[in-house]
């Protein structure tokens, strides 16, 4: 029997929890865009090399500094990002 869903247990949570520590937003970089660990590449910009064809090896080759979860880690947040809900303030 299925439990409830406030109980339910979501086994990648706390490493999508973990993934997205790696994700940093600071105004001084990127005009606050989401960016890994702090350097001058956004979430975006990995999610949209992904979605154009480049394999994570392409990436990571054309970019030496990132890291394999970096690109799980924009992967975490764009996911993250399409399931949040955002609703108008009440006026």
């Amino acid at each position: 029997m299925a439990q409830p869903p406030a109980t339910r247990r979501v086994p990648w949570y706390p490493q999508q929890m973990d993934a997205l520590s790696r994700i940093t937003h600071d105004p001084r970089v990127m005009g606050g865009r989401p960016c890994i660990r702090g350097l001058r590449m956004t979430a975006g910009t990995i999610v949209g090399l992904l979605a154009a064809g480049k394999t994570a090896a392409d990436i990571l080759a054309a970019y030496p500094y990132l890291e394999p979860d970096d690109i799980n880690a924009a992967l975490a947040y764009a996911a993250w990002r399409a399931e949040e809900v955002e609703l108008p303030l009440a006026q």
